[in-house]
């Protein structure tokens, strides 16, 4: 459905992808002759042959192809849709840049730098006003979906197509067999009538989709719907109801006509995961190394102010399978982590609460500052170099807490766990245990690098003002 309606839309933002590379390469040059910045160039320094031109086109088609820019999936949130643009650009530019090093390596830095920033600016550009005509055409054919189902799955489907409106992908409203939803609205959509009226429906608002959106045990009605439809001139499709199964994101394979569907596969893809460690690697080998004075300070700070290590070591979970030490400064009396299990209760309904003191007696007066300003994590940053953590993801937790999870909770490990995470730029310390788990799983399904930089960026300014860390 999706790649239906958007086909027109991917045709016409690849072409001007291409244009806008191109286009941006001579705005570039013109700005290095024209702002009075740098050192005055000779001819060849500006010059733009047409192979330049090529390579970028080449780069370009490939590179953003790979990054999946023109997956119709991410048409339905502009921001994930921008956000990967930003990504694909970045790197196709890399490439380029690589490129013309072994042919015309004279071309001027800050030329190329310009280049980088006007195409940035007109793919973006570009893509918000296109959105904006599409979204804003009279008259223009538009797709009619009823769904099929007024449950929890029908209005999931829903709240995902509603942001496709611009797409043209306008939704009619549900069929249900429940006589308590008839006549009611949710998500803004009627419930129209029966599944049995569901010829009638589809004739009188002029459906071109229907999405079946049943519960598992409605298998047989939708084989007879399906059936019942076959004569329609409609697309039909069928939303599997396997929501607690699937972990995050599943996939479907085809072998020989019989289809597979993957209820657990990997949340972050293989190029995603390559860029994210490569980032982990570089971000925490600079931090060490520009952190060593502050590392060595807090150190000694630990050493003279309570006896003990100076550095504390957890066993952590890294995943259900594997576990490390998580290093930390000591901000707490030695075995003061003995008491930890007497900080964990269970709720009558079987969550998980950790009470954490403002005022707990274990901690010392050095570790209650560096608590404060999370400068007893920095350590971690050694963890993060050799693979044992991310900067971002989930908080690697105790082992004998992963025992206790629930089978939802266990969705976590889906990714690296990190040092920072989304929990710990929302109200950090102030919120209770199983909920950091819930804020968790929202950061895994929204997964990009950007929201990595996002909760990086977030977290330093709450480290800066101390808030919820005690």
């Amino acid at each position: 459905m999706l790649q239906r309606s958007g086909a027109r839309y991917v045709i016409i933002i690849y072409v001007f992808d291409l244009l806008a590379t191109a286009v941006a390469l001579w705005i570039g040059r013109w700005l290095r002759m024209t702002l009075p910045i740098g050192k005055p160039l000779d001819p060849p320094g500006a010059a733009l042959h047409v192979p330049m031109f090529l390579f970028a086109a080449i780069i370009w088609s490939l590179t953003l192809g790979t990054f999946k820019v023109y997956d119709p999936n991410r048409f339905a949130h502009i921001l994930e849709e921008l956000q990967t643009t930003v990504v694909a650009i970045a790197a196709a530019t890399l490439i380029l840049a690589g490129a013309l090093y072994f042919t015309y390596r004279g071309l001027s830095r800050l030329l190329y730098i310009y280049f980088f920033l006007v195409d940035i600016c007109l793919s973006l550009g570009g893509r918000l006003v296109l959105r904006r005509l599409m979204g804003s055409r009279r008259g223009a054919p538009h797709r009619g979906v009823l769904i099929i189902g007024a449950g929890r799955l029908g209005q999931e489907v829903a709240r995902l197509l509603q942001p496709c409106a611009w797409l043209g992908i306008e939704l009619i409203g549900y069929l249900d067999d429940d006589p308590r939803k008839a006549g009611q609205t949710f998500e803004g959509l009627p419930v129209l009538g029966t599944i049995d009226q569901a010829r009638e429906v589809i004739a009188a608002y002029k459906v071109r989709e229907v999405i079946i959106a049943l519960p598992l045990q409605a298998h047989r009605r939708m084989a007879n719907l399906v059936i019942a439809l076959q004569e329609l001139p409609v697309h039909i499709k069928a939303v599997p109801d396997y929501s607690e199964l699937v972990f995050f994101r599943s996939t479907l394979e085809q072998l020989g006509g019989v289809p597979f569907i993957g209820l657990k596969e990997p949340v972050i893809g293989p190029i995603d995961r390559l860029i994210k460690r490569a980032f982990d690697i570089v971000v925490s080998a600079v931090g060490l190394l520009v952190l060593s004075p502050l590392l060595a300070l807090i150190a000694l700070a630990v050493a003279i102010t309570s006896p003990g290590p100076v550095l504390y070591r957890s066993r952590r979970m890294a995943d259900e399978r594997r576990t490390f030490e998580m290093l930390k400064f000591r901000t707490m009396y030695v075995g003061a982590d003995q008491q930890e299990a007497n900080l964990v209760r269970t709720t009558p309904d079987g969550r998980l609460l950790f009470d954490k003191r403002q005022d707990d007696p274990r901690i010392t007066p050095i570790g209650r500052f560096l608590r404060r300003y999370s400068l007893d994590e920095l350590p971690q940053l050694y963890n993060v170099l050799v693979g044992d953590m991310s900067l971002v993801g989930p908080r690697p937790e105790l082992p004998s807490l992963v025992e206790r999870y629930e089978p939802w909770q266990r969705k976590r490990f889906g990714v690296p766990q990190g040092m920072t995470g989304w929990w710990q730029i929302s109200r950090r310390g102030s919120k209770e245990k199983y909920l950091h788990v819930e804020d968790d799983l929202y950061y895994i399904r929204h997964y990009s690098l950007f929201l990595d930089l996002r909760i990086l960026w977030r977290t330093l300014g709450a480290v800066i003002r101390g808030e919820g860390a005690f």
